[in-house]
């Protein structure tokens, strides 16, 4: 019995954050080794349903990065990777393809789905969703830069009462597909429909002033502090495309951005819904 009132009183407290988000559109980018658990992912999903069912606005952004590194080492292929953005040649890019838009954007949807019929797998072929091109001269490479974001697309399925679950593969206008960041993607998309929050979870606490030690997450950091641990040599690797993107996103008047680690059960709503941090949040 104590259990049942304590878990009414958490659901009272957590209200005034709740109410301060209902219609709110809230971004979240869902990646890394905080996939591979199927029962945390499951609970992930459950936290968007919750989110969904008390009329916030969830957009659902995946990458992949463990499971198309199984896939390329089936080939004895080696992933190669430049600040943290994988390097993708034609071949690549194909696995890329059937892992991230077949594999894991349907295994999600269909989880979001199993209670109810609110969410829709796209990658950004759809609609001409994101429109991509090079991000190296090389044109062998396939890794792309977002140009443009189909806002009126999202707008239309979250008016409608969907939750956009979306690959971040990106085309041009002749058809080339492109593999694009999931990070940088899930900023390109908060900035264009002006999301009041940016929420990378991740397989790391959060930043940290020691990567080795978990006690040394920075609870609330700025740009100005970004950059000086970006020439320090503190922020490296796959997080800088991740704090990029959330200055990014900031800097477009999205209004906080947050990476924090995806492995936590629920820690979606930890950090949306108490005043306990449970991973980084950037602000300008």
């Amino acid at each position: 019995m104590f259990n049942s009132f304590q878990y009414i009183k958490y659901l009272i407290d957590t209200l005034p954050f709740i109410k301060e988000y209902i219609g709110k559109i809230v971004v979240i980018k869902y990646g890394g080794a905080a996939m591979i658990n199927n029962e945390l992912k499951k609970k992930v999903v459950n936290d968007i349903l919750f989110l969904f069912a008390f009329g916030i606005k969830p957009v659902l952004i995946h990458g992949g990065g463990p499971v198309i590194n199984q896939w390329l080492n089936k080939f004895k292929i080696e992933p190669k990777f430049c600040d943290g953005v994988r390097l993708t040649d034609q071949f690549t890019m194909e696995i890329v393809q059937m892992v991230l838009s077949g594999k894991i954007n349907k295994d999600l949807v269909s989880l979001l789905n199993r209670n109810s019929s609110h969410a829709i797998g796209l990658s950004g072929v759809d609609g001409n969703l994101i429109t991509a091109s090079a991000l190296f001269q090389n044109s062998s490479n396939l890794v792309g830069r977002v140009d443009r974001i189909n806002a009126d697309l999202l707008m239309m399925l979250l008016n409608s009462g969907h939750i956009p679950v979306i690959a971040s593969v990106g085309v041009n206008v002749h058809g080339q597909f492109y593999n694009i960041n999931a990070d940088t993607v899930a900023g390109d998309i908060a900035k264009a429909l002006n999301a009041e929050k940016l929420i990378l979870l991740t397989d790391t606490p959060g930043i940290m002033y020691n990567i080795n030690d978990p006690d040394t997450v920075i609870k609330h950091i700025n740009s100005e502090q970004v950059c000086e641990l970006k020439e320090n040599n503190i922020i490296s690797g796959g997080m800088i495309p991740k704090v990029e993107s959330c200055i990014h996103a900031l800097q477009s008047n999205v209004k906080e951005a947050h990476i924090i680690d995806g492995r936590l059960e629920h820690s979606l709503l930890f950090e949306l819904f108490t005043v306990d941090r449970v991973g980084s949040m950037l602000t300008l």
